[in-house]
């Protein structure tokens, strides 16, 4: 009898044991709960992400200033000019000698934007061949130098055109009497010449420097033949020029 009433009153506190822990563990479970959640009335919070970050490296591309233009190239400055081409002759002269390379090199000044006076030399190299076959055949050099103005137009600040002319003075540098035993020996000393020339110029990015093209015509009387007169002496040249403005 002893045992069975211990039965029940062990089944009892059992039971109350488990009934005292699951109202904890229920109760805790609602605490959790009543802290995870919003309070009424606020909306859940939830991750922000800026879409304009994106976009403000593109706006400020757009106020940054534009690359300034070139600048325009030296005007009322000093100026060198050297162009490189060829060298010929017309009238009898041509008979003599064909034509042969050139060097022209020339320093000048603008006083106007249109104006420029300057100085000239130039250097050249032909020989007797048109009259005198090999061994005979003999090669000399011409220089001359003079001055003269130049009249420019710019159409535009890259293109522009000009003309100019000059007086100087220009011989053979050959040896004594070797052209006068073919008529030409005033050509051996320095004779007067008067010239001109046209050109057009292509200024480039860099201020300082041009490249250009020209041609010239000019009347040598030094190169005349001597006893021939209707002998024309005129000499024709030409080539490409470098520009430099300082």
């Amino acid at each position: 009898m002893r045992r069975a009433g211990r039965r029940p009153a062990r089944r009892s506190a059992r039971h109350a044991a488990l009934t005292t822990g699951a109202a904890l563990l229920f109760s805790t479970s609602l605490a959790t709960a009543d802290e995870a959640a919003p309070p009424a009335g606020e909306a859940p919070v939830t991750a922000q992400v800026d879409l304009t970050r994106d976009t403000k490296p593109a706006a400020a591309e757009e106020l940054a200033p534009t690359e300034a233009p070139p600048a325009a190239p030296y005007k009322k400055t000093l100026v060198l000019d050297a162009t490189v081409g060829a060298i010929g002759f017309l009238g009898e002269f041509r008979k003599i000698s064909p034509p042969g390379p050139w060097m022209h090199l020339q320093l000048g000044y603008e006083l106007l934007k249109w104006l420029m006076v300057f100085g000239e030399g130039e250097l050249a190299f032909t020989d007797t061949s048109n009259s005198q076959a090999p061994p005979r055949t003999r090669a000399f050099p011409m220089f001359g130098f003079g001055g003269g103005a130049r009249f420019t137009l710019r159409f535009t600040d890259r293109f522009g055109a000009y003309a100019q002319g000059s007086v100087g003075m220009m011989k053979a540098d050959i040896a004594t009497n070797a052209l006068g035993l073919l008529g030409f020996r005033e050509a051996e000393s320095l004779g007067v010449y008067l010239g001109g020339r046209l050109g057009v110029e292509w200024y480039q990015v860099n201020r300082h420097f041009a490249l250009g093209l020209n041609a010239g015509i000019r009347t040598a009387q030094g190169f005349a033949k001597l006893g021939a007169g209707t002998d024309s002496p005129l000499a024709l040249d030409g080539g490409a020029a470098l520009r430099y403005a300082f």
